[in-house]
């Protein structure tokens, strides 16, 4: 099954100067195998919106950069609406956290 993803460009470009992460290499997290949904409480007020926390791997100055991003993240219209994402120690260690 295919998972379509969408977000408003204005943000995404935001989202770059601020956390020097797009949108479309945050997608990538959800492709992680381990990758970790968790309810956004904080932030489900009017939607449910979660975090997907997943390895992504980019290239940073020339090189090949791997790390655990944490992505926000709606559904709407079947579609992953991708709000915002860094790269978030917090994020980081939720990933790494033993699953029961």
């Amino acid at each position: 099954m295919e998972t379509s993803f969408e977000w408003n460009e204005q943000k995404n470009q935001e989202n770059q100067t601020k956390h020097d992460v797009s949108f479309e290499e945050a997608q990538d997290a959800f492709s992680d195998p381990n990758k970790r949904l968790i309810t956004d409480l904080e932030h489900s007020q009017v939607e449910e919106c979660w975090f997907c926390l997943g390895k992504i791997t980019v290239i940073r100055n020339g090189e090949l950069f791997e790390g655990i991003v944490t992505v926000r993240f709606t559904y709407r219209n079947k579609k992953i609406r991708i709000i915002g994402a860094g790269f978030w120690r917090k994020g980081e260690a939720r990933y790494a956290e033993k699953r029961n």
